[in-house]
């Protein structure tokens, strides 16, 4: 199925949970203007007068990207406008090394305006959210923004298929956290990707077991209130 501009979900039947939790789930970071209009519309006010955290731990988990890849979303030099957005205050939380701290860092991500979660493995990053805490944390954060970016934003739903498994947890399968109760397949027809092509999303979706969405990176979706909504300058 694919994305429209600014039409709300609900009008297909997608059940959302009510979380606490408001969702900013992007293929490709905030990548126009109208994306970047939601995130504004999130957070309640001026980019430039709210703080982020930014978690590049997802990246890791993936076989197609070094080193430079964590650098440059940290830093805002990346091609997916994440953390280079003109923040008032911006640090970084890696999860992996919160379960060798004490729990300081829980004020850090209770005082924030937005989580800022890089792509990379879906379930490299589920397993630190769950292994760090952050995955238990989420229900007490009531005006927190969690913008996701690819890997970032499929974390959020019940699982991601098969075709998307790459690092494999302890306990095998393919399930993520289900804030949500659609799938997401992003980066639709990126030249880059040509894996990720229409035809290939819509055999994916059959292989899943609730809604599916397959966007592009011009797409995101936006969650807030049990309220499902697309946000798009693309398809």
């Amino acid at each position: 199925m694919t994305c429209v501009p600014r039409r709300s979900l609900t009008e297909n039947h997608i059940r959302v949970k009510e979380h606490p939790l408001k969702l900013l789930l992007t293929s490709a970071g905030i990548k126009n203007a109208s994306i970047r209009e939601a995130l504004v519309e999130l957070l309640g006010k001026p980019i430039a007068e709210s703080s982020a955290l930014c978690i590049p731990t997802g990246a890791y988990g993936h076989p197609m990207v070094g080193p430079a890849g964590p650098y440059r979303f940290v830093t805002g030099q990346s091609e997916q406008p994440m953390t280079g957005l003109g923040w008032k205050s911006i640090g970084m939380l890696e999860l992996t090394a919160l379960p060798s701290i004490d729990d300081r860092w829980i004020d850090w991500v209770r005082e924030t305006d937005a989580l800022l979660v890089n792509g990379g493995d879906a379930l490299y990053l589920c397993h630190w959210m769950r292994q760090s805490g952050l995955a238990d944390l989420l229900p007490s954060l009531h005006e927190t923004v969690w913008v996701g970016l690819s890997a970032g934003s499929m974390v959020m739903t019940p699982c991601i298929g098969e075709d998307f498994v790459g690092w494999k947890p302890p306990t095998g399968g393919d399930s993520t956290l289900g804030i949500v109760d659609f799938s997401i397949f992003p980066h639709v027809d990126h030249e880059d990707l040509p894996d990720n092509s229409m035809a290939n999303a819509e055999r994916w979706a059959a292989g899943i077991p609730n809604p599916a969405y397959a966007i592009d990176d011009q797409t995101a979706i936006k969650v807030t209130d049990g309220t499902v909504e697309v946000v798009s300058e693309g398809h």
